[in-house]
């Protein structure tokens, strides 16, 4: 593959990112559809454009010619809690690449991307949130230096 670059998404991405947050979304339910809602129920209650219009949120892909191969949302926010100190923070909201694409390095470069920008911006921590059965996510994050934070246990009531 050629070398690859990553830059902020815009207006005329649009298109295809709908299409590659879809396919996540898609992928999502048919892993663990008890709990996800399907593509096409979140399609109509998210929208990704707001990562775009929203200054404090960030959008980059990854693209070959006009192809978007993949793509990282985040935000930049403060933590405050009743128990925990207030931290200065950037949230990974979704992850996506295009399954022919993985393991490539798409991903590493995306997250790179956003990372460094997180910290320009002033996080001083990184945080993400992903499901048990996402192996291959939870995989990628710990090999890029994220760690356990909080552990959300949960059982069925009978």
């Amino acid at each position: 593959m050629p070398t690859l670059g990553v830059s902020s998404a815009q207006t005329a991405d649009l298109e295809q990112l709908n299409d590659l947050m879809f396919s996540l979304h898609d992928e999502h339910h048919q892993q663990c559809p008890d709990h996800f809602k399907t593509a096409e129920e979140i399609e109509q209650e998210k929208s990704i454009s707001r990562y775009i219009d929203d200054p404090e949120c960030l959008i980059f892909v990854v693209k070959q010619q006009r192809k978007i191969l993949g793509f990282v949302t985040g935000h930049f926010c403060e933590l405050i809690s009743t128990v925990s100190k207030p931290v200065t923070m950037g949230s990974i909201d979704e992850l996506y690449v295009l399954p022919e694409y993985r393991h490539q390095g798409v991903a590493r470069l995306l997250m790179a991307t956003i990372e460094q920008r997180l910290a320009e911006y002033g996080a001083k921590q990184i945080f993400v949130e992903v499901w048990q059965f996402n192996q291959t996510a939870v995989n990628l994050y710990q090999k890029l230096g994220f760690e356990h934070h909080i552990h959300w246990l949960r059982k069925p009531v009978e």
